[in-house]
């Protein structure tokens, strides 16, 4: 009776893990395994049936590592990746640290700088290239009005991926400040209070105590930082359309450039395999040399 009930509520869950488990499978793992599989064949939907699926064996993977504009769309992006991880620490840790204090109305500090998370990309992309614009925009106006020349943000190949740097900074503060609150506020205060007794400056405490016990918090946001700036794609669609003189063209774009305007599909796949194997090596890489730092409370 006891082993029936077991297998019953055994298929219980299994059929409540059913919906999002189809989904997974659907949406995830085919995609991907389609993907892989035809990164081996010279694929295109518009060419006649019988031309669309020519196999090529690893000539897409020979043509990506022959391929100059993939190794500059990734310079690109690592460009981005060391622009955008480094300061979005640094800052969303300086306000993280603000947010912990003893301040009035720190829940509304604390909204206001997390709505630019839940705030779609594209809409923030569009308000900021409004921002960012040479006659009319503000940024300009401000500088016009401090007695500067007007820049070209994002007509320049100099200032277009700082501009896009910039607002991905902004868009992505939130998040990491969060992150970071719930770590500071995991750190035991007595630790603080016996730092005082020692006579412990602020910067003594935070060099020996905050550091070292946010370590964790800080590795975690160091990988899905990293992970995710490699993975920029909207806000150069959306802005400068990977301009101007391909200064912005990142791996992501370079990608859907192939796919969607090229109609190369199996060589977009290679890329995008390409791009996998190179996240996945910064992550072990991160993993290895960076996690040994890690101090777990």
């Amino acid at each position: 009776m006891k082993k029936s009930l077991a297998k019953r509520y055994e298929w219980d869950a299994f059929l409540y893990l059913l919906p999002a488990g189809l989904i997974i499978i659907t949406f995830h793992v085919l995609p991907i395994l389609y993907s892989l599989v035809i990164s081996f064949f010279k694929y295109s939907p518009f060419n006649p049936v019988g031309e669309r699926f020519i196999f090529h064996g690893v000539n897409n993977y020979i043509r990506l590592l022959q391929d100059e504009e993939f190794w500059s769309s990734l310079l690109h992006t690592m460009y981005y990746a060391i622009g955008t991880v480094p300061l979005t620490i640094a800052i969303s840790l300086m306000i993280a640290m603000f947010l912990n204090s003893k301040i009035k109305g720190v829940s509304l500090y604390r909204t206001i700088y997390f709505i630019p998370v839940i705030t779609s990309i594209n809409a923030v992309s569009i308000v900021w290239k409004w921002l960012f614009d040479y006659q009319n925009g503000l940024l300009n106006y401000f500088l016009f009005t401090l007695g500067f020349e007007k820049l070209q943000w994002l007509e320049s190949p100099y200032l277009a991926m700082p501009s896009i740097i910039l607002m991905s900074i902004w868009k992505g503060l939130g998040y990491n400040v969060i992150i970071f609150l719930a770590g500071l506020q995991n750190i035991p205060k007595t630790l603080y209070e016996a730092g005082k007794i020692d006579g412990a400056t602020k910067w003594q405490s935070f060099r020996h105590i905050t550091w070292p016990l946010l370590s964790p918090t800080t590795f975690f946001i160091l990988i899905m930082s990293t992970i995710s700036s490699f993975q920029v794609f909207a806000q150069v669609f959306m802005m400068t359309q990977g301009g101007p003189m391909k200064s912005t063209t990142v791996v992501v774009y370079y990608l859907y450039e192939q796919a969607f305007q090229k109609i190369d599909l199996g060589y977009a796949s290679a890329i995008a395999y390409g791009l996998f194997l190179i996240i996945f090596s910064m992550t072990i890489f991160q993993r290895t040399f960076f996690g040994k730092k890690v101090h777990y409370s």
